[in-house]
This record gives C-alpha cells, structure tokens and sequence, in this order.
C-alpha cells in the first residue's frame, strides 16, 4: 500500500504558487500512489459548498479530475469544517471523520482537537462543529458568510497573537488517550510544527505534517514505512 498524506495548505489564491504546487503535487502523486489523504485545512477559509469564489472553483476542478485517477480522502480542520455533501458528490472525494483509523495500526487526525490546554479554542470549537451554529450560518446569505468568515478568520488571528507557544500544541495525555494500544503511526497536522516524534506510552511514532508555504509537506507511506517530506514546491514537480 503507497499513500501520502498533508494537511494545513491554506489555500485561497489559485494563482499563486503553493496552489500550483498542490496541484503539480496531486497530478504525479495520483497517477504513483494508491490513496492521497488531506488532513484539513486545506483552504484558508470554507463557508459553504455554494462557495463560487476563484479558489472554490478552481480547487473543485482539480479535485474532480484527481479523484478520478486516485481516491482521495478530506478531513475537516478548524478552517474548513464547512465541507459537506454537495462538495463531495460534485468532487469524487470521501469525506472521513476526525479521528479516523486505518489498518488497524494508523490513526489520523486534523489535531485540533488534541491542543486542550488551549480552553478557550476547545470551547469555541464545540460551538462550531454543532449543528445549531452551523444550521444557522448556512441559513445566511453566501455574501453574509463570506464577511462573517473574514470577521471570523481576523478575530483568531488577533486571539492567537496573545497565547503562548506552548498552549496551541497537542497535549501529550490527549494524544495517547486517542490512540489505542494497537496504533503504530499517529499522523496528524494543525500545529504547524513538522516533525517526528515517538510516543513512548504507546510505542508508536507520532508524525506531524507542515504548512504549506515557502516550501511543500507530506508524509509518504510504503507499506510499514513512513518518510516526512519537505520539498521545494518549484523543484520537486516541474512547475
């Protein structure tokens, strides 16, 4: 089994240079590996599958033509938890619950649910993942909620610019409170913070995709082996 898994590209220009890498990425990987995961926030912001701005359209059509040569599996993160059914349908792509488990020895996640120092987020997820808030805002007009996700995406900013460090990574009890005795691989992105790390309650590793941005991240499964990549996004696909 080949897989490649990435996470947190923020995507929300197609024009600039991380889109056309994701998608230089996704047109070799698809045609090389058996299944891509994206471990959310793949966009900066989602606010509904009737999104027509330029990112919308230009990543449904890349996905589309993808997920005809390889499956690809979404996850929601804390930017894209809109995705939902008409998305996917129009796509090709299966959306996956946040954790998931493969093989029996793999769990993933996006892993914001793993930073619970940070209480005041935690709290503020519950209310945005809950069918309430999110009937409500999709009631709105696609106009509303592109200014109230803008209002939205500045308040977090502002808020995240006061916590410390410490407080926005995953917790360690967290982590292995997820993950069962049987788990190997825990990969998870979120954090922006890449790298690999053992898990030692568990004996298993824990791998933590990066952002993209000046350079690209994925993590490549072969079989039982799992590589952290950092690849320059001009370079590495010819674009």
């Amino acid at each position: 089994m080949q897989r490649i898994f990435l996470s947190d590209l923020h995507l929300d220009d197609p024009l600039d240079r991380v889109f056309s890498g994701f998608a230089a990425c996704l047109e070799t990987e698809s045609t090389q590996v058996d299944e891509i995961y994206i471990l959310g926030d793949l966009v900066e912001m989602w606010i509904g599958d009737d999104d027509n701005s330029p990112i919308a359209l230009a990543l449904t059509e890349l996905l589309t033509t993808t997920s005809k040569r390889c499956p690809v599996f979404l996850m929601h993160g804390n930017r894209d938890f809109l995705f939902a059914s008409e998305f996917t349908n129009r796509t090709g792509v299966t959306l996956i619950s946040d954790p998931s488990t493969l093989d029996g020895s793999l769990v993933l996640s996006h892993g914001d649910a793993l930073c619970t120092d940070d209480i005041a987020y935690q709290q503020m997820r519950k209310v945005l993942r809950g069918d309430a808030w999110q009937t409500e805002i999709l009631s709105k007009s696609l106009e509303e909620r592109q200014v109230f996700g803008k209002g939205l995406r500045a308040q977090s900013i502002a808020n995240n610019a006061n916590k410390s460090s410490a407080i926005m990574d995953v917790n360690a009890a967290a982590v292995t409170d997820l993950i069962g005795a049987n788990v190997t691989t825990f990969i998870h992105g979120h954090t922006h913070r890449p790298g690999i790390h053992p898990i030692e309650q568990r004996s298993a590793q824990r791998i933590v995709l990066g952002d993209w941005g000046p350079c690209g991240w994925l993590c490549r499964q072969v079989d039982d082996t799992f590589t952290l990549e950092c690849f320059n996004l001009a370079h590495r696909y010819g674009i």
